[in-house]
């Protein structure tokens, strides 16, 4: 003889009923009545998403061990029910076996360097590798996450140092074209100033050229009998003592001026002199 019992199944949550040990059905959220104890409420499944935490230490192709944590959101799907509940004694474990499977057979085909930029291609590996094998146990994986890949201590203080030495490589690099441009752009600059000083000083020698040449005509216009050698030689004469007294007063010192052609004595006596003479 049996009698009615009635079983409350939460939302999101089916019950395994069994009629004298043979699965029969599931419950349904809510309130369900069970013939009890013909049939009986085995026990029950989630259907939310749930996610698990996968560590796997393994090994790039150029042979530096790393740590990748592996985040698996996975759900039972409904339909399936009887296949995810009766198939598999722990799913959690076959989950997290074949996690570490898929990163040990594809990590070990990259280095280090690109397991670090494909990290969504060893999710993408190991949520296939999941949804092949889990599916025909009644079990959907929503999604995969790398969450962390980390190589051993030293590995990390070496890569840094490399990323260190290198920008201080292209620090230095930038530096040196800093230095290169300023240096260029000096010796621009001083050519220009080279070619502009050249330009005055030949503008002021035309200049100059010009007013002797009007000097000596009206020189000539001024005296008669007078040749250009003599009006030549006045003028240079002139510019000779113009040029004694510039000497002379620059200077804070006494300026003394020796002829080539005059012998030890004279010429510092005439030299002083001028030099007195260029002062006044």
């Amino acid at each position: 003889m049996s009698c009615c019992c009635i079983q409350c199944t939460s939302e999101m949550t089916v019950g395994v009923v069994e009629r004298c040990g043979q699965y029969s059905g599931f419950t349904t959220p809510g309130m369900n009545i069970v013939a009890y104890p013909i049939s009986t409420v085995r026990g029950t499944l989630s259907l939310r998403v749930q996610q698990m935490n996968v560590e796997v230490v393994t090994k790039t192709k150029d042979n530096v061990m790393i740590k990748v944590v592996v985040s698996v959101q996975y759900r039972v799907i409904k339909e399936k029910a009887k296949e995810a509940y009766y198939k598999l004694t722990d799913p959690r474990a076959q989950i997290r076996s074949y996690v570490i499977d898929s990163v040990r057979s594809t990590c070990p085909k990259m280095e280090l360097d690109e397991t670090f930029s494909s990290k969504e291609e060893v999710a993408q590996g190991v949520k296939e590798h999941l949804s092949a094998e889990m599916e025909n146990v009644g079990y959907e994986i929503v999604q995969t996450l790398v969450t962390d890949l980390s190589p051993d201590g030293k590995v990390k203080q070496s890569m840094n140092e490399i990323n260190a030495n290198r920008r201080l490589k292209e620090a230095a690099q930038h530096k040196a074209e800093a230095e290169k441009t300023m240096l260029v752009k000096a010796a621009e600059a001083d050519a220009e100033s080279k070619y502009l000083s050249g330009t005055g000083v030949a503008k002021q020698r035309k200049a100059i050229i010009a007013g002797l040449q009007e000097s000596v005509r009206e020189f000539q216009g001024s005296v008669e009998g007078t040749s250009a050698t003599d009006v030549m030689a006045l003028l240079m004469m002139t510019q000779y003592f113009d040029m004694l007294h510039s000497v002379g007063s620059q200077s804070k010192t006494t300026t003394v001026f020796t002829p080539s052609a005059a012998t030890q004595s004279s010429a510092i006596r005439d030299g002083m002199m001028q030099a007195q003479a260029g002062r006044l």
